[in-house]
């Protein structure tokens, strides 16, 4: 069996289904992840899957992996990826694995994983693939998979670490009710609403409307039938033409506002009842300022491709504002590492650690919206013209902004970009330039921002200002920077 070294992403495992993520793939790596929790000190693993039609085959080859290793599997079913992170505490194991393609295409499907309460990405997932070839491989030893763990040799099967006395129970678990019925206990509305639901047939479809209906709202849901090919339209709310469905609705019904999810319930996309977006950085001004009524001082944690608004509405409600990597791993890291009571980045992930365990949920982001949106009248007149939690949510602070923008490049060639961007004098109208992920250059009318994704060869790029007028003129900086360090690229901007 050839293991494609390209699937084992910086955050996740992701491949195309029969290709390079089979079945025979997800049992060789299972093993490798109950290796690794009998060395966190663990004995059992939660595994669950999203509504990708191959999942189910997928699942069950993780789960015969992980068994043959020694470690009991409690198999929870269709779930959202934070539903599994749920269950790794609600059943005490703090190691699981969500088998999910997230917003990518139905082709598409991954792994995203924890084990003994960390989340596993960067070099520990290389550290994962190299573990996997040496036991394909037939090597007696390896490199460490981190540095808790300790080497043994395998004599026999190659494979690392100590060999089990036993295989492994495999259980099913139904975490739903108990997942619903938390969520309702820790979220109090003022008052029911109406609300649009746009699920996009993905997995958080299986549960949103059942929860919000609990939290007392009246639902209108839309694609909310799982369905792994997808029909309606691609379950991202990153891409507005995902939410034009959405906006109809609320345009043409009495609902107040709109929620979206994508494919595996992570991610919180939010639309008013004018047709707005509100992207996710402006919705974490809001949790931000509600956070720290109760909160006061606390730090919240807020990544580079974020509006600088964030941080200014951070420090005016009398929070520290931090910012940090791009990276839904790397997020949650930082937040452990801080104790701050909430975090959230551009691309729509949110955590909270205020009330809940501090990872992305975006059925639970959604609840805690509605939560600060009921405090507002539903109608301001008697016409239902002037919706109370549009105002609200309109009037966050907001400037002319370009979306993420992307450089396509050959591999490797994003990171040598970046890099030489980051040693040259190139920003020299620049108040500040921030290095701590690519180069985001502050001005005092706006930024710029150019970081290598972790994930695809790209150079990730995004503007923002107080006019037309000064987005152009850094934009213009931009260029002349990108010239100097790669003369003739042709860029999206």
């Amino acid at each position: 069996m050839v293991i494609d070294p390209s699937i084992f992403k910086a955050y996740d495992i992701r491949g195309v289904t029969n290709r390079t993520f089979t079945p025979d793939v997800l049992q060789a790596i299972g093993y490798q992840l109950g290796l690794l929790t009998l060395a966190a000190g663990k004995s059992a693993f939660v595994i669950g899957r999203d509504g990708r039609l191959s999942g189910l085959a997928l699942s069950k080859a993780l789960a015969e992996g992980l068994s043959a290793a020694g470690v009991d599997v409690m198999d929870i079913g269709q779930v959202t990826t934070p539903m599994l992170y749920f269950a790794t505490y609600e059943l005490g194991t703090g190691s699981g694995a969500a088998v999910t393609g997230s917003h990518n295409p139905p082709e598409y499907n991954g792994l995203k994983m924890m084990v003994g309460g960390d989340t596993l990405y960067g070099e520990a997932i290389q550290d994962l693939y190299r573990s996997v070839c040496a036991a394909q491989s037939g090597a007696a030893a390896a490199v460490a998979v981190d540095a808790k763990a300790t080497d043994f040799a395998a004599e026999d099967t190659g494979a690392r670490g100590p060999q089990p006395a036993r295989r492994g129970k495999i259980s099913s678990v139904d975490i739903n009710e108990r997942y619903i019925a938390r969520v309702v206990s820790d979220i109090k509305l003022a008052r029911g609403m109406k609300i649009a639901v746009d699920c996009g047939n993905g997995v958080a479809g299986a549960f949103a409307q059942a929860l919000f209906t609990r939290l007392g709202c009246e639902v209108v849901p839309l694609f909310c039938e799982v369905d792994g090919n997808f029909p309606n339209h691609h379950p991202d709310p990153a891409d507005p033409h995902n939410l034009e469905d959405l906006i109809r609705v609320l345009a043409e019904t009495d609902c107040e506002i709109g929620l979206a999810f994508d494919g595996d319930g992570d991610r919180l996309g939010l639309v008013t009842k004018t047709g707005s977006i509100i992207w996710p950085d402006r919705q974490l001004m809001l949790f931000a300022r509600d956070v720290l009524s109760r909160n006061p001082g606390g730090e919240i944690i807020y990544d580079v491709k974020c509006s600088r608004h964030v941080g200014k509405v951070i420090e005016e409600a009398g929070g520290k504002a931090t910012m940090y990597k791009t990276g839904h791993s790397l997020i949650k890291v930082k937040l452990k590492e801080t104790g701050a009571p909430l975090a959230g980045e551009m691309s729509g992930h949110v955590f909270f650690k205020e009330r809940w365990y501090g990872f992305d949920d975006g059925l639970y982001a959604a609840a805690r919206m509605l939560e600060i949106l009921s405090r507002e009248p539903a109608w301001l007149d008697e016409g239902q013209r002037l919706n109370g939690p549009s105002i609200l949510l309109e009037a966050l602070p907001n400037s002319p902004s370009t979306p993420e923008l992307k450089l396509e490049c050959a591999e490797g060639e994003n990171l040598r970009i970046v890099n030489a961007l980051q040693a040259g004098a190139y920003f020299k109208h620049a108040s500040q330039v921030i290095t701590i992920d690519g180069v985001r250059a502050e001005y005092e009318d706006g930024f710029g921002l150019a970081r290598p994704s972790n994930t695809t060869p790209v150079v990730v790029i995004r503007f923002e200002a107080d006019n037309d007028a000064a987005l152009k003129r850094i934009q213009a900086e931009f260029r002349e920077a990108f010239e100097a360090v790669k003369p003739g690229l042709v860029l999206p901007f």
